[in-house]
């Protein structure tokens, strides 16, 4: 009887260990480290055909300019917001994998381009629900096709004989945290499992050229669960964000062997399933019928899409002692930072309030373009005068309380010339080269706060 071969894994990171450490040498978590078997059949290692007998290949150098290829058309998904991530579409012999916290509509997205894909045959594997259940969630969608299957099992061999009678041409695996393969002898969801499963998908994909989509679970901390090592495997690792609370999700892209990983996608969860967004912009701005103080409009990048956004602040006495600083949707930091330079380089006196910040639409945004909107807003809420409802802003502000430029300012005033705002104020220094005669709207250059605090207040 063959000894067997045992490793220690770290739950974390994927980190490999010959014995129990307490705390992981790579990530640094402690008490992670789980033992699983590694022992299997050399011969099977890698192995995804069952019945039918590889083709053998050799390999031998050659020089790159004798290369020839074929650019293959990409497979147009009819998803606007998912052909814009992935690049124009989705590629053939490509490996993607989608993550993000349960519940906020991975399966759903998924299903509904199995669904959309009407032309295409697709394959969809669930591990985690059975037939039926999608069955209900596919007549919610009210979308019809005749090209797609639905496979509930979670044993990899299994799987690649169902593949090899039915040939689909998209697959479609709900999650990788379900499978197991009988060559390696762990749980399903181990790093082992995991690891061993995704290579196979992964030769799969590439020995016949049928994209693989892959949902994927996250930690706690919002990373894909799992060995790291799984990201770097596949070709697109795709980040589906927002709050549960809340109708509207992002798609990001954290890498893409085959396009820019600057574009998102935007959606609305809908009863019937998710809807693209064409323009965010006006969703994420409140209709309101008065004016209100503390409210200021910025325009800001998600990728290569310009947004603008509301910006909501209020400023009211400490009641409790120590005041209070509050920010949601927004770096608390660089909040932090802001009101420093107000009260430093803008004369206002916040020791004694209460600061809270607040993004409309349940975004998270990071572009230190919107510094100017957020400080607006501050300004707004703290001499009690709202700012005109006809007004945006697009800047960065430094600790000198100057108003830097901002990348692709262009798009920026494009943007809120598109859905009426009659001015917006940047820096001076963003605009110097850019014809200012193309646009509809009336462009404010400053320099510093105190040039804005006078446009806004005199």
């Amino acid at each position: 009887m063959p000894k067997i071969k045992t490793a220690y894994f770290c739950q974390n990171c994927g980190a490999q260990s010959p014995k129990w450490v307490g705390k992981c040498p790579a990530c640094g978590e402690w008490n992670t480290f789980v033992e699983e078997v590694i022992h299997k059949e050399e011969n099977a290692r890698g192995s995804w055909k069952q019945g039918s007998e590889k083709k053998k290949r050799s390999n031998s150098p050659r020089k790159l300019q004798d290369i020839n290829y074929e650019e293959h058309p990409r497979l147009v998904t009819k998803d606007a917001e998912l052909d814009r991530v992935l690049g124009g579409g989705i590629v053939t012999g490509s490996l993607t994998l989608i993550g993000g916290e349960p519940g906020i509509g991975k399966s759903t997205l998924m299903l509904q381009i199995a669904l959309i894909l009407n032309q295409t045959s697709v394959l969809y594997v669930s591990g985690e629900e059975s037939e039926s259940q999608i069955k209900m969630r596919a007549d919610r969608m009210q979308y019809h096709s005749e090209n797609c299957f639905v496979l509930s099992e979670t044993n990899t061999q299994v799987i690649f004989q169902q593949i090899e009678t039915l040939k689909p041409e998209v697959l479609v695996i709900d999650s990788i945290q379900t499978l197991h393969s009988k060559h390696v002898e762990s749980a399903a969801g181990s790093v082992s499992q995991v690891r061993e499963c995704t290579a196979e998908l992964m030769k799969f994909a590439k020995e016949t050229g049928t994209p693989v989509f892959l949902i994927g679970h996250i930690t706690k901390d919002g990373s894909i669960a799992g060995p790291k090592i799984l990201e770097h495997m596949v070709d697109t690792v795709l980040q589906f964000e927002g709050d549960r609370h809340l109708s509207y999700r992002i798609l990001r892209t954290s890498k893409n062997r085959f396009g820019s990983t600057n574009e998102l996608g935007i959606y609305e969860m809908r009863a019937e399933g998710l809807r693209g967004v064409a323009n965010p912009s006006e969703i994420l701005l409140s209709q309101r019928e008065e004016v209100l103080n503390g409210v200021a409009i910025g325009a800001m990048l998600e990728g290569n899409r310009p947004l603008l956004i509301e910006i909501q602040s209020l400023i009211s006495p400490a009641t409790y002692g120590t005041p209070q600083r509050s920010s949601t949707g927004h770096d608390a930091k660089r909040l932090n930072m802001l009101l420093a330079v107000l009260e430093k380089r803008g004369g206002m006196r916040l020791g004694q309030q209460d600061v809270f910040l607040n993004v409309a639409g349940g975004m998270r945004v990071d572009d230190p373009g919107l510094d100017l909107a957020v400080c607006a807003a501050l300004l707004s809420s703290y001499e009690d005068t709202p700012v005109s409802p006809d007004l945006c802003f697009a800047g960065e502000v430094g600790l000198g309380g100057e108003i830097r430029a901002v990348n692709r300012i262009e798009n920026r005033i494009a943007e809120a010339d598109k859905l009426g705002f009659k001015k917006i104020i940047v820096s001076k220094y963003a605009v110097k080269g850019v014809d200012l005669s193309t646009f509809g709207i009336q462009v404010i250059p400053v320099s510093k706060l105190e040039e804005m605090y006078q446009r806004l207040f005199n």
